[in-house]
């Protein structure tokens, strides 16, 4: 039986809370991490309607896409709407737990998943983040320390890459060095030249781990002052990771038929599906992006999309991008979805690899409570 903590350690394998934008306010919002976990409901926002949903499955968490606490609250008092959503949580033994914009840009985030969801062939990341910035850490050391060096270094953290750990290269060498008066050398003796057969260790590291690596090895080197060098190497586009996802379809369609896809694919909301353009444009290539997305018009235009699709999309930039595409003759088509129906699509993705993870130890259930604001259009 799982606990809370094995779960969110798992969650947080998958979308580490230190890609959240520093606005953000992502991770455990209540609930004891040493509780089981036996039944989990997943929704798009902790509202009362999910909080009630919840309690009536008898779910031990519930995990959300869009934080509770946002902005800074001075009371959880049950006569506020926030804290009467943790009131029925708590009360009903459920725990709360968030992941945001940390969830957005992975593969297996929100956009990948509505991608997945729309039959996109292919999809990759419409903007690349940089890969995590990397440090290579280089370290001189006495032969018969480098074993415990390589294995500090490897604990704390470094030769980390991809589904590999512990890598390293190693060359021998010779270490000269003259401990000078006031020095207490582990080799040696003071004023006197030392020759040592040494190694020169190599490994790479994550930046934010620089000291913890740093750390760990100077604890494991016998040398009072070991030798090191520490070069940060050059960034690159990540594959995996980045704002929105573009794609193919399996074979071309109209615009009025892609639109009538979407809004079959998606889940049906007052909102529905809003369409710009030509309905006899044939789409082939698809960008979008899950939630509020106007930040990539442009974007979507250079990656010579021929629909883009994303929700909130506001009437002046919308409206102005049009006419640019219109006087240019080049760009997208627009689709504007309810922000709700385009994150759902999420927790399909999310189903399933805590289920893969978690096997029959947990039931997984989401929920299909329509928390889109809106209820009808006349």
């Amino acid at each position: 039986m799982p606990t809370l903590r094995d779960v969110i350690d798992l969650v947080e394998s998958w979308y580490p809370t230190r890609y959240a934008d520093d606005w953000d306010r992502v991770g455990l919002v209540c609930g004891d991490p040493d509780d089981d976990v036996r039944r989990i409901l997943l929704a798009v926002d902790p509202t009362l309607a999910i909080a009630d949903e919840a309690i009536a499955e008898s779910a031990d968490l519930v995990i959300v896409h869009h934080p509770l606490l946002l902005r800074g609250v001075h009371s959880v008092a049950a006569t506020t709407p926030k804290g009467k959503v943790i009131h029925r949580l708590l009360t009903g033994g459920a725990a709360l737990y968030a992941a945001h914009t940390n969830a957005d840009a992975p593969d297996g985030g929100v956009s990948h998943a509505m991608a997945l969801a729309l039959g996109l062939v292919d999809p990759a990341p419409l903007e690349a983040d940089a890969i995590d910035p990397l440090d290579k850490i280089i370290v001189f050391a006495p032969v018969e320390n480098a074993e415990a060096i390589r294995r500090a270094m490897a604990a704390a953290g470094a030769g980390a890459i991809g589904d590999y750990d512990s890598c390293t290269f190693t060359t021998p060498g010779e270490g000269r060095f003259r401990p000078r008066h006031g020095a207490s050398p582990a080799i040696g003796e003071v004023d006197r030249l030392e020759v040592v057969d040494e190694v020169r260790i190599e490994s790479v590291c994550a930046r934010h781990l620089r000291e913890r690596v740093l750390t760990a090895m100077r604890a494991a080197h016998p040398y009072e002052e070991p030798a090191y060098d520490v070069i940060e190497l050059a960034s690159y586009a990540d594959s995996t990771r980045g704002s929105g996802r573009i794609g193919r379809l399996e074979r071309p369609v109209t615009l009025q038929e892609f639109a009538q896809h979407v809004a079959s694919a998606l889940p049906e909301t007052a909102h529905g599906v809003r369409v710009a353009g030509d309905p006899d444009r044939v789409i082939e290539t698809v960008a979008l992006c899950g939630g509020a997305g106007d930040f990539l018009l442009d974007r979507a235009r250079s990656a010579h999309a021929d629909v883009y699709v994303t929700s909130d999309l506001r009437h002046h930039p919308a409206g102005e991008f049009l006419d640019s595409v219109k006087s240019s003759g080049d760009g997208p088509a627009l689709i504007d979805v309810a922000h709700w129906a385009a994150e759902w699509t999420w927790l399909q993705v999310l189903r399933e690899r805590l289920e893969d993870a978690l096997g029959d130890t947990v039931a997984v259930t989401v929920s299909t409570t329509n928390t889109d604001p809106w209820t009808f259009r006349v």
